[in-house]
């Protein structure tokens, strides 16, 4: 099974750091083959550490619609559409998460980035203030963070 090669070679050349080798690779899989989760995860996890958020975008918003339970997905989509300059998307992806993905402190983190992002503060520091209430490790994060810029801490 030549396909199988090809996906262990293109694990290998993420993992060396070379995610457009990687996405070479799995280009000429069959289309079964492609749209099976461990390929699509790998793809994903290949285009964004190649920062081609277009195609990162897609491929997680693809992985929302397959798999609606999984929250990393919609947390994944939202991060790519907010990296290629659609935070309202990224928005509304996040939001379209599973209720579970509600009460996880990088759901209010992301959040309040891009509300931030977008000139909503108010509701930005209500979500930035629940996810260091849920994650303590948070707060020097978000002191660093540029899409909370102008954002006080408190709490």
């Amino acid at each position: 099974m030549e396909y199988r090669a090809r996906i262990r070679a293109a694990v290998g050349w993420l993992e060396l750091g070379l995610p457009d080798e990687a996405l070479v690779e799995l280009a000429p899989l069959p289309w079964r083959i492609q749209i099976r989760r461990p390929v699509l995860e790998l793809r994903l996890a290949a285009e964004m550490a190649a920062r081609a958020w277009n195609k990162a975008s897609e491929t997680a918003r693809l992985l929302c619609l397959r798999f609606p339970t999984d929250p990393r997905f919609f947390l994944n989509a939202a991060f790519c559409l907010h990296e290629t300059g659609d935070t309202l998307e990224a928005c509304r992806w996040l939001l379209r998460g599973p209720k579970a993905l509600f009460g996880e402190a990088v759901f209010h983190y992301n959040l309040a980035c891009y509300l931030n992002v977008m000139g909503q503060h108010t509701r930005a520091r209500g979500h930035l203030a629940t996810a260091i209430h849920l994650d303590p490790g948070l707060r020097e994060e978000a002191e660093q963070d540029e899409d909370l810029e102008g954002l006080e801490v408190e709490c």
